[in-house]
């Protein structure tokens, strides 16, 4: 595909007819000179996609000034200004989305449908700005409901936290970069972003969108590099707020590096499903299919082991089978695949070694089990046992994990063995055994009778234990990127404040 005129100044062809993306430092698209390089290589066939700048130390700090000098001025929009921009970026998102459907595909590796739905759901969220931006408006607090603030008034002011630094992954390269940003940007904080190595040029491309719109120069910032590039920009003192989502490990390094300041970590997930005996059986079985193939799997909200009581095991099975056939792997040119390659070979190689281990440990294999390279086949396990490595760690990748249990408490004690603490869901058409497991279950969110899923971030999301800190959602990121001033009026040598009875 030729690069539409509005990224030229993104994304260059060199010599080799190789894309070569630029990073996005104090408002311009530049690639430093004598800077090392990395490759972006396609998770769908192997070719170079592109090559980009591993930024020096230099170039870190350059952006994080950048985004220092540039916060008073995105303050003096007003926000209702800044939703207008907002609206402009979603104009040009569905103007170019045919050009982001082909980054997501050869950068990504991801599936017609999912690129598609991945592009609607920024901007379904880049349209909710204006309710986004009702959770900034504060709060008046009377000083009467307490003797010692009689004649006070204060008031709770919503104010930026500063500078965010935005840690991206590679599994939603559009929709997770944009819900960090937008947020950010709403609020009025100017960001420094920094994309997962594997897929940097969609994000880099939306931020074109971003300045394109109307944005000031310096409040968005990309650099891009390996991993420590990040730990400079989470420890530097000019950065306020740590905005991550990605793996446990690394979000447990960055809670080291970054010191005291705020952190936003959406972390690794171990979400199961519950099955129980008096649920609807074809629902449940569709949806757990579709909650582990999504994405092909790669996804911290997917349902990585289904919990199903013994006496439906077999019954669930059989139309999991079923339902396994409605979703084809393979590339993702073709408009029949629902589950595509995973980003790279490492990362199928230690999902089949997942699948191998519950093999050896008496695990079934009904559907799928093997690997091609970056691809490995929808996969469906039976009789998975409770000491196998994937009845406890993320699986992220395409595979369903039954583990057959006695009863619901049974259940609810393999779902505590992870340190995990996301998503997970329960099919059951019984109320007090639904908020039962509900009330139970140590995550940050329970579906009752559907797949988790994030989706736009309607309902607000985010982990306990090792899943993360803080929560994520139309309105909640807007919580969490902002800090609370408190102003109080000593309304008294005005006469304005209420009495103090006099004293009999």
């Amino acid at each position: 595909m030729d690069i539409p005129k509005i990224f030229q100044n993104v994304i260059e062809i060199d010599s080799d007819k190789v894309w070569q993306a630029k990073n996005l430092i104090g408002g311009r698209w530049v690639w430093p000179a004598g800077t090392a390089e990395f490759f972006v290589t396609s998770p769908v066939d192997g070719h170079r996609v592109a090559r980009l700048p591993k930024v020096s130390p230099a170039e870190i700090a350059e952006a994080i000034a950048s985004a220092d000098t540039a916060q008073p001025r995105i303050r003096e929009i007003a926000a209702i200004e800044r939703i207008t921009l907002f609206g402009r970026v979603r104009e040009l998102l569905g103007e170019y989305s045919d050009f982001f459907k082909y980054l997501l595909l050869w950068e990504a590796g991801k599936p017609a449908h999912e690129a598609h739905g991945e592009i609607e759901a920024t901007k379904e969220r880049l349209r909710m700005t204006m309710q986004e931006g009702k959770k900034i408006t504060g709060e008046y607090v009377p000083g009467d409901w307490s003797h010692d603030t009689i004649g006070k008034i204060g008031i709770v002011m919503h104010e930026p936290v500063g500078v965010i630094a935005a840690i991206t992954p590679f599994n939603y390269p559009l929709y997770i970069p944009a819900a960090k940003i937008v947020p950010a940007l709403l609020a009025g904080n100017t960001v420094v972003a920094k994309p997962a190595s594997a897929v940097p040029l969609t994000l880099l491309c939306f931020v074109r969108l971003l300045e394109e719109a109307g944005f000031p120069r310096g409040s968005i910032n990309v650099i891009t590099g390996s991993s420590q590039v990040g730990d400079m920009l989470v420890a530097d003192p000019r950065v306020h707020l740590v905005s991550f989502t990605g793996s446990t490990e690394i979000g447990q390094h960055i809670a080291k590096t970054a010191g005291l300041k705020k952190l936003h970590l959406e972390l690794g997930g171990k979400g199961v499903a519950i099955v129980l005996e008096d649920c609807d059986l074809d629902l449940a079985a569709q949806r757990c299919v579709e909650g582990s193939l999504k994405n092909a799997g790669q996804r911290c909200d997917a349902i990585s082991s289904v919990l199903v009581v013994e006496k439906v095991a077999d019954a669930l099975i059989e139309r999991m089978q079923k339902n396994m056939q409605q979703w084809p792997g393979g590339g993702p040119q073709a408009k029949e695949t629902k589950v595509g390659p995973l980003i790279n070979e490492a990362a199928a190689e230690r999902v089949l070694s997942l699948i191998e281990d519950a093999r050896q440990k008496g695990a079934k294999v009904l559907a799928g089990g093997k690997r091609c390279g970056t691809y490995i086949q929808p996969t469906l396990l039976d009789h998975v046992s409770r000491d196998a490595r994937i009845a406890s760690e993320e699986t992220f990748g395409p595979v369903v994990s039954v583990i057959r249990v006695k009863d619901e408490d049974d259940a609810m004690a393999i779902a505590a063995r992870p340190h995990y603490g996301l998503d997970s869901c329960v099919f059951t058409n019984n109320y007090y055994r639904m908020w039962k497991l509900a009330k139970h279950l140590e995550v940050g969110g329970v579906t009752i009778n559907d797949l988790p899923r994030h989706g736009v971030g309607y309902f607000p999301f985010g982990g306990v234990r090792n899943s993360g800190i803080g929560r994520e959602g139309i309105g909640y990121s807007i919580e969490e990127l902002t800090q609370l001033k408190t102003i109080v009026f000593n309304l008294e040598p005005a006469g304005l404040g209420k009495k103090h009875l006099p004293n009999e």
